[in-house]
């Protein structure tokens, strides 16, 4: 499959040059333990065409504009952002679309930009942090983010970021620490409503779930002690979500989302180039040498143009 140019990649990151000197400003010069790559449309074009990727849906990494303490500041990062992001897609008409960045964790600031973002700039999506200074997605006081999201039948992206508290040292957090994290805001999505509350919103998880998929009958047991619901319904709002496959199409892993996931859940996702080429291809090639014609073809695109239907 690989050099046909059929898939649509939900996990494919942009750091555009501006961005990329705001986070040197701030001292920051690496994400999930991993120095920041090198970006440019060009070479992003020359992965997509190496993987086979007819659309990339992109969006920014951690740390987002979170890492800005001003809540004005963060607004006009965000907004640069998606400014940035949707000439991108202009000038590729087809080969790129993009999930808007918003400056959590204020709540209100987001709700604003999700909607000029969606309505005017017409974004795929949004994208959110698992946790924002240690706020999970879950927690109270995001109802207003929400209903903007919900009205609008929005996409949302979660992406992991950094734990709230010290890394182990030998322990890259892009390597463990994120799948915990996007697991933690899975889970609080979960145990808290917001997926029932909201079931307009389509949640794509990172990397196959983090852990959601292996863990996720402990999780609704857990769930059911805590709250009294049932487990088996406890499950069902976990197997609402979405998933990717970055970094996930592994003979360990793979099975185990496709025996959880609900049909026409499973994403096709790079991560590049936070993953560089190598991983793309390996994680590429374990899906086209381990699926079945009609589940790849749904896999690389067929669910994508589901949940995007400009794609289509």
């Amino acid at each position: 499959m690989i050099g046909t140019v059929t898939r649509v990649d939900v996990h494919h990151h942009i750091i555009p040059p501006f961005y990329r000197d705001l986070l040197a400003k701030a001292g920051i010069a690496a994400a999930g333990g991993r120095a920041l790559p090198d970006w440019s449309p060009e070479a992003a074009l020359e992965l997509m065409d190496l993987l086979g990727t007819a659309t990339a849906i992109v969006s920014v990494s951690t740390p987002g504009a979170g890492f800005l303490t001003s809540p004005d500041e963060a607004a006009d990062l965000a907004r640069r952002l998606n400014d940035f992001a949707a000439s991108l897609a202009a000038d590729h008409p087809g080969r790129f679309g993009y999930f808007a960045t918003l400056p959590m964790p204020d709540t209100g600031a987001s709700a604003a930009e999700a909607r000029r973002a969606l309505d005017e700039l017409e974004a795929d999506g949004v994208v959110l942090l698992a946790n924002n200074r240690g706020a999970y997605l879950g927690s109270e006081g995001q109802d207003e983010l929400w209903q903007i999201l919900d009205d609008r039948h929005a996409v949302v992206f979660i992406h992991p970021t950094d734990l709230p508290g010290p890394a182990v040292d030998g322990i890259p957090p892009f390597a463990a620490d994120f799948l915990l994290d996007t697991s933690r805001a899975a889970f609080l999505l979960v145990r808290n409503g917001i997926v029932r509350r909201y079931p307009n919103i389509r949640f794509i998880l990172s990397h196959a779930g983090g852990f959601v998929p292996y863990a996720s009958h402990r999780m609704a047991v857990a769930i059911e002690w805590e709250t009294g619901r049932a487990s088996l319904d406890v499950l069902e709002d976990f197997r609402g979500y979405y998933f990717d496959t970055a970094l996930s199409s592994s003979p360990a892993a793979l099975p185990t989302l496709l025996a959880f996931a609900r049909p026409g859940h499973v994403l096709f996702g790079s991560d590049w180039p936070f993953a560089p080429s190598s991983a793309g291809q390996y994680f590429a090639d374990g899906l086209d040498t381990t699926l079945d014609r009609d589940t790849l073809t749904m896999v690389n695109r067929t669910n994508a143009a589901a949940l995007f239907p400009r794609l289509a």
